[in-house]
């Protein structure tokens, strides 16, 4: 689509009643991103209450009509990705604007490849809109979906606000809090810089009407010789949505007479003795869960199409399939407004694998019964361009199912997010999160997420001790691809923890084959005998880097700081080691410099009463530091105690609790 272009949905799909909408960009340094927001407006362009404004600190509509589902990995980097269904959107809102914020003073303008996509029920894209004149604006209107004659129509708009978030908030009618203490939090939180005039938003016309006018922004004027530090006085930030339950960030002192009792748990895990308890008890725990709570049933399966509706679910259900009938491990169905939605669950534990067979056949049943989406669970984490099961669907048919597959690890994170971050309606919701995570987490469970490097994982490592890995080894692929299921895992499982973003890091252009990709990083692997890996911490001062040298055995986890703007060099290097005053002595500790490849290093052990000792003795520019923390790496290819995915989540946990808290947080990074 190009700027200013509509179209209407009815005339792309048939399943236009749920959609999904992602928002991307790239940077070309890594460090770039945004938070998006969405604002449902009546006919006279205002929302009709700050209920209508869904942001990070409000992101699920009460009704389920809106769902912001945070970033996803794709092929090329992430995506933000909202899902709507349409047709629980309240009748007096006649606009969806959907945007998205920078802050720390960042403009859309910086960043590259800025687009919106949307898809519809089945996950099939529709259209696609590319911005490429973003300019200096702090907010950004991607487009909206608006209603015209009983149907939904799509706009692209392009344009954006210099002000930022609280700009775009305070012109669609919502109100901003100013009370002191909601200032102070927005000094912390800030997402823009100064005040600047706003940029130029007036919408473009649409070919059959004129939309709502976008209301224009008040100029706040500074004089020229006003001090620095107001033009630094925080922006107001948009009242939240009412405070929900959480899980207490301290447990209560148990009453149990010593550490023998056990707490009894609503999902026993004693009684589990094949993998067909594990898989039957799993799927039962977590459909039930689903169905009583739910912001936990609607965040698991909004992304797959799902509207927002009453939510049943059933087990052990049998379907009619010529002389034998199938039994998938689950089914669940969601009503509105008379409209039935349907998937069926195919469930695995304890890493078994998923049959293509079985999927195949139940991907045939769904399109033959009408229902719209197969799901998979099991162990294994999907990647882009390498499904777990091919599927053959038949062109033929009219009706399409969305085959889609969750990891045990993204229910767990779903579940971590919701209870310890960002709430539930009540307390009971919130226990029966915390008993179904309980379950998750139990070793006898099945239910831990990616367990296993593969088979391919020991003949590699041979093949790099003696040297005999070839380039072009398939064997290398599937060790590349298994390393990048493990590193999704680490993100997820840290993102649960923190409630903060947490993603891997993709440095390939857009548009570039998965395959294409991987198969170079098994050919680098080949030949350096390494598994690189970085991730993106929300509110870190840098990218988290991770490698694995399967030459040496050894775990390395390293983080690059700029050197400041100002000051001076020992003044630098005495403050990075107060920070790190607690961390542990073995931390090597290497300057970074402009013009050269290496400069001098050492471990804090030695540089804590010897700070100058880092500094170039040449008086070279300094562009800034490198802190690593090494460790020795697991040897089997599990999650046992010497098993390798082990000693990467400990090297990661490690590293980021004694080394990267105690760095400062990014200047306007979010406090969440």
């Amino acid at each position: 689509m190009v700027k200013g272009a509509n179209v209407g949905l009815a005339a792309l799909s048939e399943d236009v009643g749920s959609v999904m909408v992602s928002l991307g960009w790239s940077s070309p340094t890594g460090e770039g991103d945004a938070d998006v927001s969405v604002l449902l407006l009546t006919a006279d362009g205002k929302v009709r209450s700050d209920a209508d404004f869904y942001f990070y600190n409000n992101p699920v509509a009460a009704d389920g009509s809106v769902q912001l589902l945070g970033k996803a990995p794709t092929a090329d980097g992430n995506e933000d990705r909202i899902t709507f269904d349409l047709t629980a959107i309240p009748a007096d809102v006649e606009q969806i604007i959907v945007a998205a914020s920078r802050y720390n003073g960042a403009r859309f303008g910086d960043l590259d490849d800025v687009r919106v996509m949307l898809a519809d029920g089945a996950g099939e894209e529709l259209l696609r809109f590319s911005i490429e004149d973003a300019g200096a604006v702090g907010a950004l209107l991607f487009g909206e979906l608006y209603r015209r004659d009983g149907d939904w129509k799509f706009r692209a708009i392009g344009q954006g606000y210099e002000s930022g978030l609280a700009g775009l908030a305070q012109d669609y009618g919502v109100d901003i809090d100013d009370d002191a203490e909601e200032a102070e939090a927005a000094e912390e939180e800030a997402r823009s810089g100064a005040a600047a005039e706003p940029a130029d938003v007036t919408a473009e016309p649409r070919a059959e009407a004129a939309p709502a006018p976008v209301p224009e922004q008040a100029t706040v004027e500074r004089a020229v010789d006003e001090p620095a530090e107001s033009a630094a006085k925080p922006v107001p930030r948009p009242r939240t949505a009412k405070k929900k339950v959480t899980l207490p960030k301290v447990a209560k002192k148990s009453l149990a007479e010593n550490d023998s009792w056990r707490a009894a748990r609503l999902f026993p895990v004693s009684a589990l003795k094949s993998d067909r308890d594990r898989e039957t008890r799993a799927t039962s725990v977590l459909l039930s869960v689903m169905a009583q709570v739910p912001e936990f049933g609607r965040r698991l399966t909004a992304g797959f199409g799902a509207p927002a509706g009453r939510m049943e679910t059933f087990t052990e259900v049998s379907l009619p399939n010529g002389d034998s009938p199938r039994r998938p491990d689950g089914v669940i169905r969601v009503e509105r407004a008379g409209k039935l939605w349907t998937a069926l669950v195919e469930t695995k534990t304890n890493g078994n694998s998923l049959k293509p067979d079985q999927v195949q056949a139940y991907t045939d049943i769904a399109a033959r019964r009408g229902y719209e989406a197969v799901i998979t669970l099991s162990n294994d984490v999907e990647l882009d361009g390498s499904p777990l099961v091919d599927v053959k669907t038949d062109g033929r048919r009219k009706h399409k199912v969305a085959l889609r597959h969750l990891s045990w690890a993204d229910v767990a994170h779903q579940a971590q997010m919701l209870i310890r971050h960002e709430g539930v309606g009540n307390a009971a919701h919130a226990w029966l999160l915390q008993e179904l995570l309980h379950y998750l987490q139990h070793d006898n469970s099945g239910c831990h997420g990616f367990q296993n490097m593969g088979p391919a994982w020991v003949p590699v490592r041979n093949g790099i001790d003696d040297e005999t890995l070839c380039q072009g080894d398939q064997r290398a692929v599937e060790v590349v691809e298994n390393w990048e299921r493990l590193v999704r895992q680490v993100c997820l499982r840290l993102g649960g923890e923190l409630g903060q973003k947490v993603l891997p890091v993709q440095r390939a252009k857009r548009g570039a084959d998965p395959r294409v990709r991987r198969a170079a990083l098994a050919d680098q692997l080949c030949l350096a005998g390494r598994l690189d890996s970085e991730l993106r911490i929300e509110g870190t001062p840098g990218i988290l880097a991770l490698s694995a040298d399967l030459r040496t055995g050894k775990l390395r986890t390293s983080i690059e700081i700029a050197a400041p703007e100002q000051g001076y060099p020992l003044t630098w290097v005495k403050r990075l080691i107060r920070q790190l005053s607690d961390a542990p002595a073995d931390v090597h500790v290497e300057t970074l410099l402009v013009s050269q490849a290496g400069g001098p290093r050492g471990t804090l052990e030695r540089l804590r009463p010897e700070p100058g000792d880092i500094l170039p003795r040449d008086n070279a520019e300094i562009a800034g530091f490198r802190l690593s923390l090494f460790r020795s790496m697991g040897s089997t290819r599990g999650t046992a105690e010497s098993g390798f995915i082990r000693s990467v989540d400990e090297a990661v946990d490690r590293f980021h609790d004694h080394v990267v808290v105690s760095l400062d947080r990014r200047p306007g990074s979010p406090r969440r």
